[in-house]
């Protein structure tokens, strides 16, 4: 069986309150007052907080955490979220996203059950052979990202999320301006010692009048090659990265009472990579090598309307394109039978337009948070040598109702329908196919008004062929089964050991079940036979401990279990499991000026289809120094050193001749004008 656990800590917030929750009109009149006001109690946070208040798995990585982790892919920066893990390690051309189990793969950089947005934009290559990552993108352009892991919180995004969702939302210039009309500029440089890398970001903020505002971003990142702890090169033939992106994004807001707002923003992602394996997933380079030029880029257009005092409409009609291109030649020398594939040009474009609306409303004693909407998807592939090209035309509905019922009681059904009709380009890869499928799930929690609460949700989906399997009939008309159970508990107190000071809690139990497989195979004595079945299952424990002294905590833990079954009924380990794992923060904050923290990730020892994995722990140490006054108040440096003892060990889903990162300072600096 397999059993995966995904459990999510998230940017935590900090919280002010006084004597028995008073508001601040009332803690002002207690404080004019001679008697009965205590004075002001502030409660600390740590790293992240733990969402006890849903029944969705969900982690939150703040803007905070995304500049005090210095990662230089957005792989990297969500790899410590709890099921998160990644293939072959953090390289931008390299790394895939693996969400309990799924996601990518060693052959391929996505299974389609892993869903990526860009402010709503669905992100995400095809199933391409050897090369293909689930985002090319920079994380310097975000200020949030969320990870839904399992499928209960999926269907307002997209269909056929086994592993989980990853959401990410970019900076707007009003995050700079503070919503006053001007200019703002912020300037960021950062250097890393293994691999000499160096990234510099520059931000410019306007806003001619407060209902208008401009935000430019420019990022570019470089590393060499990177070295192992022990010394020894990290895949030398990879070449050295040289990443730029950049982001335009801009906003009115206009109407009456500011019901009307129009958002739109591009971004932009290159890299080039010259005399490279084109076996961009591991070590190996019998597949030749070529030169490599891979584009992102994403455009969002997005109208919304939110007329003051209609609890009824919150309406956005969003349009946006996604345009991604690998382009590859096969250098000199390079063996003819494989300078087809290898030579081979890859684009797949995604438009795609959405309506939705979220409406607040009674029905007797129930409160509805209802969220509705239609959409429509375009996908085109070219063709390409083992990438078959084509159309994907589909049609979405989604519906998902939050029911508070009082008393405690929240009762959240969501439902998906979804169509696809699907349409080769080029022969024998030409015929065309329709599949439809209706999903959902519910979920059901209960507080008891202590802090305490209890959930369980089940919820199922199904995953529709891509374009990549126009060159198997069986497959293209067969849509992969999943269905998923949680229950879990959660607790959130303050002032338990001392003034001040909070506790968050959380622990789930999750069971996952895929069959119909398509995407998946695995030898048996007939040969190479796709699965019939996998099987998984976790738990996921999250805690987080803050003081008011300014001491946190933070623990994550993930016990997994998984196996799969083949076309003859063999049951064995299933080969993307990562195994359990363990992660611990201890940091102490002195106000917002000064953090210091402690950080080590754990892993036992997993055997898999990557092979043996022996279990180790890596420790990182992070500073941050952030002035408030004098003359260095709106500068930040940050100082983080990753692998401290310079470990040389692998993570579960790397390939085996391919090792961790060894010891790497990383300095930051960032001012704000």
């Amino acid at each position: 069986m397999t059993r995966g656990i995904s459990r999510a800590l998230m940017g935590t917030t900090a919280l002010c309150v006084t004597w028995i929750g008073a508001s601040p009109a009332m803690a002002q009149d207690m404080a004019e007052g001679p008697a009965g006001f205590l004075g002001t109690i502030t409660l600390q946070e740590s790293k992240r907080d733990v969402r006890t208040d849903t029944a969705t798995a969900i982690t939150e990585i703040d803007e905070t955490e995304i500049k005090d982790r210095q990662a230089g892919t957005v792989a990297e920066l969500i790899d410590s979220v709890p099921g998160v893990n990644l293939v072959n390690g953090t390289r931008a051309q390299g790394s895939g996203i693996n969400i309990r189990g799924f996601g990518a793969t060693g052959t391929y950089g996505t299974d389609q059950k892993v869903l990526i947005q860009v402010d709503g934009v669905t992100r995400g290559s095809e199933e391409l052979y050897r090369i293909g990552n689930q985002l090319f993108t920079d994380p310097a352009l975000y200020k949030q990202v969320e990870v839904i892991r399992g499928t209960v919180g999926s269907f307002e995004y997209g269909s056929g999320v086994v592993g989980g969702a990853v959401l990410l939302e970019t900076k707007d210039a009003s995050d700079f301006t503070g919503g006053e009309p001007g200019f703002a500029f912020r300037q960021m440089l950062e250097f890393s010692t293994n691999g000499e890398g160096i990234a510099n970001s520059s931000i410019l903020a306007w806003q001619p009048t407060e209902k208008l505002e401009f935000l430019v971003n420019y990022t570019n990142r470089q590393l060499g090659i990177q070295e192992d702890g022990d010394g020894n090169p990290i895949n030398p033939a990879g070449g050295d990265i040289n990443d730029p992106s950049y982001m335009v994004k801009g906003k009115l807001t206009f109407g009456a009472d500011d019901a009307h707002s129009l958002t739109a923003s591009y971004t932009n992602t290159d890299s080039t990579q010259y005399n490279v394996p084109y076996d961009a997933f591991g070590l190996g380079t019998g597949f030749g090598f070529v030169d490599r030029e891979t584009s992102s880029e994403t455009a969002m257009l997005r109208y919304g309307y939110n007329p003051a005092g209609n609890d009824l409409v919150d309406l956005s009609l969003q349009f946006s394109y996604a345009n991604e291109e690998i382009m590859q030649t096969p250098v000199p020398g390079t063996p003819p039978f494989l300078v087809g594939l290898i030579g081979a040009d890859h684009k797949y474009e995604t438009t795609t337009v959405t309506l939705k609306n979220r409406s607040y409303f009674d029905t007797g004693p129930v409160a509805h948070n209802l969220v509705s909407g239609m959409e429509y998807i375009y996908r085109k592939r070219l063709d390409a040598s083992s990438a078959p090209g084509g159309d994907d035309n589909r049609w979405a509905f989604f519906l998902i109702d939050e029911m508070a019922f009082g008393g405690g009681w929240t009762v959240t059904p969501a439902v998906r329908y979804e169509t696809s009709d699907i349409s080769g380009t080029t022969a024998p890869n030409n015929g065309q196919f329709s599949n439809e499928a209706l999903m959902g799930g519910v979920s059901v929690r209960y507080a008891f008004g202590n802090g305490i609460s209890v959930f369980g949700s089940a919820a199922y989906t199904e995953v529709l062929p891509p374009i990549d399997d126009l060159d198997n009939v069986a497959r293209v008309s067969t849509t992969e089964k999943s269905r998923t159970f949680e229950i879990g508990a959660a607790y959130e107190g303050q002032d338990l050991f001392s003034s001040g000071d909070t506790l968050s809690l959380k622990a789930n139990i999750y069971d996952t079940e895929l069959w119909d497989v398509t995407s998946y195979v695995s030898a048996t004595p007939m040969g190479q036979q796709l699965l019939d079945e996998v099987h998984t299952q976790g738990i996921e424990v999250e805690g987080s401990y803050a003081m008011q002294n300014g001491f946190y905590t933070d623990v994550n833990a993930t016990i997994t279990e998984a196996e799969q079954t083949d076309a003859v009924f063999v049951t064995q380990d299933w080969g993307l499991q990562a195994g359990n794992s363990l992660r611990v923060t201890v940091g102490k904050k002195w106000g917002d000026a000064l953090d210091l923290s402690w950080e080590t990730e754990m892993n036992e020892s997993v055997t898999n289809t990557f092979g043996y994995t022996p279990g180790y722990a890596v420790h990182n140490l992070r500073a941050t120094v952030a002035p408030k006054e004098g003359v260095w108040e709106g500068t930040e440096f940050r100082v983080g050193v990753e692998n401290l003892f310079d470990q040389n060990y692998r993570t579960p889903l790397m390939s085996p001749g391919r090792r961790a990162t060894g010891r790497n300072f990383k300095v930051t600096i960032a001012k704000a004008f």
